[in-house]
């Protein structure tokens, strides 16, 4: 999916954030069977549409939609750390915004609160609430697409295994 082509208006409006070095690292970080990057346009892109299409801050949606999972964290993590990162990675992200981008204040809502119920920051925004509902929705399908890998992959081992035995 290569967002960027397909709507000018909203690659203009991201573009100092795909600019950045330090935001171009999460290309490299696994999250949810893609890539953290393409998580985070697929968010972006979604929530930027739905926003843009009920006139709310498509501006500010894009690009809290884009920075809310902003934070650099070792490719190599226990089941534990990413466990515990589910709760904690809304601050981080903040925090890592922060320090490469001037945030507004509905900007910051929207990466802190995008784990809602998760954690217990609740969306002051109606554009918040688009984000954290477009992130469930994209890691959901994400989830499912790798799921359905591993058991597509599962499933024709065991074929493999029977035809063997049939033989």
């Amino acid at each position: 999916m290569n967002i960027e082509k397909q709507d000018l208006e909203f690659s203009r409006i991201v573009q100092n954030i795909l600019n950045n070095e330090e935001f171009m690292k999460i290309k490299n970080i696994e999250h949810h069977g893609v890539t953290r990057f393409d998580h985070s346009m697929k968010v972006a892109y979604y929530s930027y549409k739905i926003s843009k299409m009920l006139h709310l801050d498509y501006v500010e949606t894009a690009r809290g939609g884009l920075l809310h999972d902003f934070f650099i964290s070792p490719t190599e993590r226990s089941c534990k750390e990413r466990f515990i990162s589910t709760f904690v990675h809304p601050k981080e992200a903040v925090q890592t915004a922060k320090s490469q981008f001037e945030l507004s204040q509905k900007e910051e809502d929207m990466i802190r609160s995008h784990m809602f119920p998760i954690n217990l920051s609740v969306p002051k925004y109606a554009e918040t609430w688009i984000v954290s509902m477009v992130d469930k929705w994209v890691a959901m399908n994400e989830l499912s697409l790798k799921v359905k890998f591993k058991v597509k992959y599962a499933y024709n081992i065991l074929l493999l295994f029977v035809v063997g035995i049939i033989r």
